[in-house]
């Protein structure tokens, strides 16, 4: 689908800390819409404060956009013909911004210090009137200015924002309107000179074209202002218009609280660690807020993209749910082609995730259970336990699956259940084994359940893990004797 005017979205993520999961929600739509539309995504990155923006978590976000599958048309490692794309890098620029706006009258310094202010803040409450700036150094004459420069002061520039509300229409919750009271004169420089965000984002939207501003709730009481601002920027040039504008609803946590980059299910590289396929996290990030369609929450991004459309995100708060998280990503393993799967699961076989030597790894073996593993995984990181006991010269040794799995005559039921197997044709595939068991449990007066969770721990040294029969065919019948051999040594000692 093709706009008249091509769409231009953006976004611009602060490189502090690790990435969290609103945030890539928040590029996600972004992204979408971009692709929906065949409009272009800007990548921009807002690093203007040097204190805390750090290079490790610039490059740490370039990673997760990589792995999330995510591109983009203009910025970090594409170029573009609006570079550089990162903020701390168009400094002159946004110096160039500030003085054309004072110049015109849209901007003016402020000498207040910050005792005053809070001191008339404080006043302001008590009187229950609006706390914002009061506008004390709206229109100084050049006398009072040069007597405030004379005192040694130092000023930051605000900018005027006009005596009539701001109206909007919000393409997620409708037409918003904020009156003058609401929405004071607000600082766009620092007394150091360094630009604030609340210049350099609309700044570089206006020179970059950008058509919509999609960016999540907790931004929407600053919108005003960044309307304001571009109409500013239109009269002087350079801007042409002022862009949609689309408040993505929050993502809660728990207890009703918006989640934070403090809460750890927000962190974005615990759910890498943990094994979740790109496509399964994203499917269930992109439902925090939209929906596919009534019925149907699984689907592939291509299809999200092709239905993708920012009318459609709903205004109310979306709950993250881990659980909901780890099913979808469960369907999405269990869609994948095996041999897609096979190489997924590659990281969580080798060091520092493998619990046995390198040097015991069978390709073979990991290839003859991966089928039997695919249906059974929620994320990638549990085959290391799944499979492990084909790797190790013995299984884990794990006391509460021994404890619970050895009651009753054990001795008895494995010594019945060796015997069977021993003289099973392992030749005949898994049936035949569990025939084997089956008798054996027959024979003392136990079901199939009871009597294969003994083998099951004495071969893989779990009470839970992949189907068994098959597990036993894989393992091999010399090596599963050998271990039910030691848990009879076990049990008599």
């Amino acid at each position: 689908m093709a706009n008249a005017t091509p769409v231009r979205v953006r976004f611009c993520p602060s490189p502090t800390g690790n990435p969290h999961v609103g945030l890539v929600r928040t590029a996600l739509f972004n992204w979408a819409y971009a692709r929906h539309t065949g409009g272009q995504l800007v990548f921009r990155i807002e690093d203007t404060d040097a204190a805390r923006d750090s290079e490790e978590s610039y490059n740490q976000l370039l990673d997760a956009f990589h792995w999330l599958g995510f591109d983009w048309d203009e910025g970090p490692e594409v170029g573009g013909p609006h570079a550089p794309y990162r903020q701390s890098q168009r400094m002159d620029l946004y110096k160039d911004v500030a003085e054309k706006l004072l110049a015109a009258g849209h901007a003016y310094p402020c000498y207040c210090t910050t005792e005053e202010l809070d001191a008339r803040r404080e006043a302001a409450r008590k009187a229950g009137k609006p706390s914002g700036y009061d506008g004390t150094c709206r229109d100084l004459s050049a006398e009072q200015k040069a007597a405030y420069e004379a005192e040694g002061r130092s000023s930051i520039v605000r900018f005027r924002m006009p005596d009539e509300p701001i109206t909007f229409t919000d393409l997620v919750r409708g037409e918003l309107t904020f009156t003058p009271d609401n929405v004071p004169d607000y600082g766009i420089v620092r007394a150091n000179g360094a630009p604030l965000y609340t210049l350099v984002n609309p700044v570089d939207d206006a020179l970059m074209g950008i058509t919509h501003v999609l960016r999540g709730e907790d931004l929407l009481s600053s919108t005003p202002r960044q309307v304001a601002l571009y109409r500013a920027l239109i009269e002087l040039g350079l801007a042409s218009a002022v862009p949609a504008f689309g408040h993505l609803p929050y993502v809660m946590g728990e207890g009703n609280k918006k989640l934070s980059k403090r809460d750890p299910q927000a962190n974005l590289n615990l759910y890498r660690e943990r094994g979740f396929l790109p496509e399964g996290l994203l499917n269930y990030l992109s439902l925090l807020g939209w929906s596919f369609s009534a019925d149907e929450d699984l689907f592939t991004i291509p299809e999200m993209i092709e239905k993708f459309d920012i009318a459609d995100v709903n205004a109310n708060p979306a709950r993250f749910d881990l659980k909901k998280a780890e099913a979808i990503n469960a369907e999405h393993v269990r869609r994948l082609d095996l041999k897609d799967f096979i190489a997924a699961c590659e990281p969580w076989l080798t060091a520092p995730f493998a619990n046995w030597e390198p040097e015991d790894f069978d390709r073979a073996a990991w290839e003859a259970i991966a089928p039997h593993a695919q249906t059974r995984l929620t994320v990638l990181s549990d085959i290391t336990a799944n499979v492990d006991f084909l790797f190790r010269k013995e299984p884990v040794d794990d006391e509460a699956s021994w404890t619970k799995a050895m009651k009753g005559d054990p001795v008895a039921l494995l010594t019945t259940a060796r015997a069977n197997l021993a003289a099973a044709d392992w030749t005949a595939g898994p049936e035949s084994l569990k025939q084997a068991v089956l008798a054996a449990g027959e024979e003392h007066g136990l079901k199939l359940g009871k009597a294969q969770a003994p083998v099951r721990v004495a071969v893989t040294g779990r009470t839970v893990g992949l189907p068994l029969f098959e597990s036993l065919e894989i393992l091999g019948k010399e090596r599963t004797l050998a271990r039910i051999d030691a848990a009879l040594a076990r049990l008599a000692a």
